[in-house]
């Protein structure tokens, strides 16, 4: 399976067989499309194949015997794997929802898909991320998709989650049970402290610590630093505990024991918070430096399937559930841009009879005639001499009253709002004790 002449374990045999059984059976699942039936053949076929090695994995059990002259005795049986019991028919169920899933697809034609290099993708507005350039475009109806079909796919992606979530679960669980290998806890440092670095050290030994507001202050851009923070926060873990057991034990320990107890266990607490949270909203991360070297140097073969199978599962989940919402957001896209489309036109249509409104033209045989008012020599005479003052009287007094008016209704505004104020505001003594 390696390639290599030495060979490797069987344990990662089987695992590098059900993750290349996976990558050729399912591919990338570019499209929200069944699989052909030649491939879903081929997949259950062979990974039938591969899950009967763990019907052999067994354990005793003590039963009771019944004899022949009526006497019952004690044996021991074998029967399967606790474990394997439990979990191998819970994922062939999740592969089951899965395909099923897929298949439910066959027969819709409100959304479609084009390349990258077809003349309609050209001339259209793209909705791939730059970091998803080779996958096709999706492309809905002009009015978006119909009521029916958003209902679809919101019921699948909801019973895909619930595949991705039971997948990584059982996958978690499966390698928290693996032994951590001595050449990954030898090239560890010595302290955790050194491991995490200072910045994020200090942050972790903070009284309030909140781990979604540490998420948000951690630079997480790209998959590199992702994968960067979960390796420190894991070796920080691992050194953690041993320094617990070691310290239970009383046995002489490498590592530095300078943190009490506790902190330690507080500690340890709050980076598995993280890794948890970093899982969950990072579902498609790939694996970190502690599950590779766990995964390469398991030596049991039903973990190693176990494994795998949930691996392959949960990849698979996140791949359709990402197709899924990029149906959703091609159709929210169109939405939008048709109800900006409604709204440019209910602005024109409401400006333009305003502007018809707004002439204030007319023409000239339209317009009244004003009446020639007839005023006598003696009363224009009278006017000149009566009011010849009086304009220059205004003149000089208007300013002058406006502004005696302005600064009168300033200083009535301010003493109002002052003591208005001083009515609700507590004194200085008032409110230091209450």
């Amino acid at each position: 399976m390696s390639g290599g002449g030495e060979g490797v374990s069987s344990a990662l045999a089987l695992s590098n067989a059900i993750t290349n059984l996976s990558a050729s059976a399912f591919g990338e699942q570019r499209r929200l499309e069944p699989i052909s039936e030649d491939r879903k053949e081929r997949w259950r076929r062979e990974i039938g194949w591969l899950l009967s090695v763990t019907d052999h994995i067994v354990e005793f059990s003590p039963t009771q015997q019944t004899n022949k002259d009526g006497s019952s005795i004690e044996v021991m049986t074998t029967r399967q794997r606790g474990d394997l019991v439990s979990n191998i028919p819970a994922l062939k169920k999740l592969d089951v929802m899965l395909t099923d899933c897929l298949h439910s697809f066959k027969d819709q034609d409100e959304f479609y898909y084009i390349t990258t290099d077809s003349p309609e993708s050209l001339t259209s507005n793209s909705t791939r991320n730059d970091d998803k350039w080779w996958l096709p475009t999706v492309k809905v109806p002009p009015t978006g998709l119909s009521e029916t079909s958003k209902t679809f796919l919101l019921s699948q992606k909801e019973c895909v989650s619930q595949v991705l979530e039971s997948a990584m679960a059982i996958n978690a669980e499966v390698l928290s049970q693996m032994e951590i290998p001595e050449s990954y806890i030898d090239s560890l440092p010595k302290k955790g402290r050194v491991s995490l670095g200072d910045t994020i050290y200090r942050m972790l030994t903070l009284d309030m610590f909140d781990a979604e507001q540490f998420l948000l202050e951690m630079d997480l851009t790209s998959e590199h630093k992702i994968l960067e923070l979960k390796n420190k926060i894991e070796a920080s873990v691992v050194i953690w505990k041993r320094k617990i057991v070691q310290k239970d034990n009383k046995s002489s320990s490498p590592f530095s024991t300078n943190l009490s107890m506790e902190k330690r266990q507080l500690l340890e607490e709050r980076a598995a918070t993280i890794l948890f949270l970093l899982k969950q909203v990072f579902p498609g991360i790939s694996q970190s430096t502690l599950d590779i070297s766990k995964i390469q140097f398991n030596k049991d073969i039903g973990l190693a399937i176990l494994e795998s199978y949930s691996r392959v599962l949960e990849s698979l989940a996140h791949t359709v559930l990402s197709r899924i919402e990029d149906v959703l957001e091609a159709d929210q896209l169109t939405q939008e841009s048709e109800v900006a489309v409604c709204k440019r036109d209910i602005v024109k249509e409401a400006e333009s009879p305003k502007k018809e409104e707004g002439k204030d033209f007319c023409l000239l045989e339209e317009r009244p005639k004003k009446s020639k008012s007839t005023i006598s020599l003696s009363q224009v005479m009278q006017w000149n001499m009566e009011d010849h003052e009086q304009p220059k009287k205004e003149k000089n007094e208007t300013p002058r009253k406006k502004l005696l008016t302005r600064v009168s209704s300033m200083i009535n505004k301010k003493t109002s709002s002052y003591l208005e104020s001083l009515g609700t505001t507590k004194s200085p003594k008032a409110w230091r004790y209450s």
